[in-house]
């Protein structure tokens, strides 16, 4: 990005706008690549830990933690500087978490069941649908739900899924 900063420059002092123009567009492009990995990247974390829960059919402490924070990130990263638009729009997230939840099959098996399960066997018994269906309602909630509030949201929706109630209400 340096160099497109130094070249940015050169074109506006040597008067070339349309150069320049191009360069800012190229770096708005590069912002926009860098903030859909990192998206990408808090999606796969959710999708290991919503795998988790359906093959156990429980929820841990951490694992709550994890969705939670991958859900908040997810929502401060998603709203672009306007305030006003998306990244990521509501219904497009279909391909994205598709993508992810493949992605998140081989960490996913290290974890699951204490690792006793292969990726390719882990890929078997998860139900992706499900899984997906889990994560859009869990993303919708960032269109919906001002950031202080979005927390507790998550935590109600958490307490729904396979264990949650035993996880809110502490149980083992």
């Amino acid at each position: 990005m340096t160099q497109e900063l130094l070249d940015l420059r050169l074109s506006i002092v040597e008067g070339r706008y349309e150069d320049a123009l191009a360069i800012v567009d190229e770096l708005e492009e590069m912002s926009k690549q860098s903030i859909l990995r990192s998206i990408e990247s808090f999606l796969i974390r959710l999708m290991v830990h919503l795998i988790k829960n359906q093959i156990e059919k429980r929820l841990t402490n951490s694992w709550a933690a994890s969705i939670s924070d991958s859900i908040l990130r997810i929502q401060k990263l998603n709203l672009k500087a306007n305030k006003a638009s998306y990244y990521v729009n509501e219904n497009k997230w279909l391909l994205l978490l598709e993508e992810s939840t493949e992605a998140a099959i081989a960490p996913a098996s290290v974890e699951v069941l204490n690792g006793q399960l292969n990726p390719d066997q882990l890929s078997k018994r998860v139900d992706r649908e499900s899984v997906i269906s889990t994560a859009q309602r869990l993303l919708s909630l960032t269109y919906d739900c001002s950031p202080k509030a979005l927390p507790a949201v998550i935590t109600a929706h958490l307490a729904q899924l396979p264990g949650g109630q035993d996880w809110y209400e502490g149980k083992p």
